[in-house]
């Protein structure tokens, strides 16, 4: 289970987030997709869907992070 973090006492704070989460995001996005496209070469007998699966894992793992720590949007609304 997820660990609760108790609420900060100062609101307006800044919260900095955990850089090996975002980086366990970038390894296992791209090792999961990596190896579906691998299954998916090696059933179907072509070559190029390990890349395409990578390059998906990585994209998606992306998006995962940015969502997860609040992306551009969030600093945008702080800085008006």
């Amino acid at each position: 289970m997820a660990q609760q973090q108790p609420p900060s006492e100062h609101p307006d704070e800044p919260t900095y987030a955990d850089p090996w989460l975002a980086f366990s995001y970038l390894v296992s996005g791209a090792t999961i997709y990596g190896l579906v496209g691998w299954g998916l070469d090696r059933w179907l007998g072509t070559r190029f869907l390990v890349v395409i699966g990578i390059l998906l894992g990585v994209a998606l793992a992306i998006y995962m992070t940015f969502g997860r720590f609040g992306g551009l949007a969030s600093r945008q609304d702080k800085q008006t």
